[in-house]
């Protein structure tokens, strides 16, 4: 009997005959093509592989990867994805949500999928605005925001998206954004091969109705200065010459010259270190000039611990072991019963 060839897919063979609907610009289409660009490397069937999204500009992402998938409603998409990981555990399951989706009427489903730790990947797109419903303010914009919702500016307190992953126990937070091609891609294979739910945040920018809000980040002139890429076992060091490096004082971070100070004592990073990974999401929520650090992008933090599928099916397997624990029947009549004259 012949042995199977698995055929080698491309990144065509993730796109449907679907016409692409965003807006002329949007980040949107470059997640779009990294994400078919990197799924081909995984090494998993087409027929395995299940995109979920709920409702925003980014959940159309489902129309258009010719996997299996689902459009589902608003907020509910994690939900939806606990579902299908616990019942079909063999999938590669994949969320895609924005920054109004999961975080304001779906974020308590996105805390509650964290810290159960489902094997899923959780995509955010983050614009820091509501782009389908055409330019409200969203958890994440910033404060005094003037949007037509806000139109003498927000007073809300902003999300810090990773900093609420981490408080909800994720194993796996990253961040990435759409103009840095090379990067997402690595961020999405990291994503994919952590076991657990992996949470990563993309700056996406909507050029309708907040254009530019990440320019200082993806602008050539610009992005040297304000980014700060995360290596495993590297020291933290920027800048358009790699001459400014980080150090902790103490616990707090300290941006030094790396030419009058050299390179001992900087901040060597390291992934499973959760303490410093809660500096890290913090590292931008000072904006006064004194205290400017730029916006590190990677992977902050990782760590493992058993998936939720695979403990409940352990847990069903050991009740069948022991025979009448978890008798649906009994359960459904309870311990105690009355009789009604």
């Amino acid at each position: 009997m012949s042995e199977q060839i698995t055929p080698t897919l491309t990144a065509k063979d993730f796109a449907t005959d679907q016409e692409v609907r965003w807006c002329p610009g949007c980040g949107d289409y470059s997640i779009l093509k990294q994400v078919q660009t990197v799924l081909p490397q995984i090494g998993i069937p087409r027929e395995q592989i299940v995109i979920i999204s709920g409702i925003g500009c980014s959940s159309r992402f489902p129309y258009y990867m010719n996997t299996y998938g689902m459009h589902s409603i608003h907020g509910r998409a994690t939900a939806i994805a606990s579902g299908l990981k616990a019942t079909r555990p063999e999938l590669s399951v994949w969320i895609v949500t924005g920054d109004g989706d999961g975080l304001s009427i779906g974020g308590n489903h996105t805390i509650h999928l964290l810290r159960r730790n489902f094997n899923v990947n959780i995509l955010l797109f983050n614009n820091q605005i509501y782009g389908l419903t055409k330019g409200q303010y969203s958890p994440t914009s910033e404060l005094n925001k003037v949007t037509k919702s806000t139109p003498v500016g927000s007073l809300d307190h902003p999300f810090n998206p990773l900093a609420l992953a981490l408080g909800a126990d994720a194993t796996f937070i990253a961040r990435s954004m759409d103009r840095d091609p090379k990067h997402l891609q690595a961020m999405l294979l990291r994503s994919q091969a952590h076991q657990g739910s992996s949470f990563l945040e993309i700056y996406q920018n909507c050029n309708i109705f907040n254009d530019g809000a990440f320019e200082i980040f993806t602008e050539k002139s610009s992005k040297p200065e304000e980014v700060l890429f995360l290596e495993q076992g590297k020291p933290l060091i920027f800048g358009a010459q790699q001459q400014k490096g980080i150090r902790l004082d103490g616990y707090k971070p300290v941006i030094v010259n790396i030419a009058e100070e050299g390179t001992d004592g900087l901040w060597i990073h390291d992934e499973t270190d959760y303490y410093k990974a809660q500096l890290l999401t913090r590292f931008f929520d000072d904006p006064t000039l004194e205290n400017h650090f730029p916006r590190p992008f990677g992977v902050f933090y990782q760590t493992q611990r058993p998936c939720y599928e695979e403990q409940m099916n352990l847990q069903m397997e050991d009740s069948v072991a022991r025979k009448g624990v978890g008798d649906l029947d009994a359960l459904l009549r309870g311990k105690d019963t009355w009789e009604i004259v």
